[in-house]
C-alpha cells in the first residue's frame, strides 16, 4: 500500500510539472488551443509514459524501488571517492 501511495504522489507531481512546463509555450505557439487542454495533453502524455514503464516492469509480478525510480527517470546515486 505504501508503494502505491508513493507512486500516486509521484504521478501527480509528474503531471503537474509536465503540464506547467508546457503552458507558457502553448500560449505562444497555439493561442487558439485552450490552456487547460494543452496542459492536460502534456501532463497525460508524461503520465502515460511512466505508467507504461511501470506496467512493463511489473510483468514479473513485482516492482522494486529501482524499477519505480527508473520509470520516473530518477538516476541512481553513485558515490565517488575523490
Amino acid at each position: 500500500m505504501k508503494k502505491a501511495q508513493e507512486i500516486a504522489q509521484r504521478i501527480i507531481a509528474l503531471f503537474l510539472s509536465s503540464a506547467l512546463a508546457i503552458v507558457g509555450g502553448s500560449a505562444i505557439i497555439a493561442p487558439e488551443l485552450e490552456l487547460w487542454k494543452s496542459a492536460a495533453l502534456s501532463g497525460l502524455a508524461a503520465t502515460f509514459q511512466v505508467i507504461q514503464k511501470l506496467a512493463t516492469s511489473a510483468i514479473d509480478g513485482q516492482l522494486t524501488k529501482a524499477e519505480i525510480d527508473a520509470a520516473f527517470g530518477v538516476k541512481a546515486k553513485t558515490s565517488t571517492n575523490e
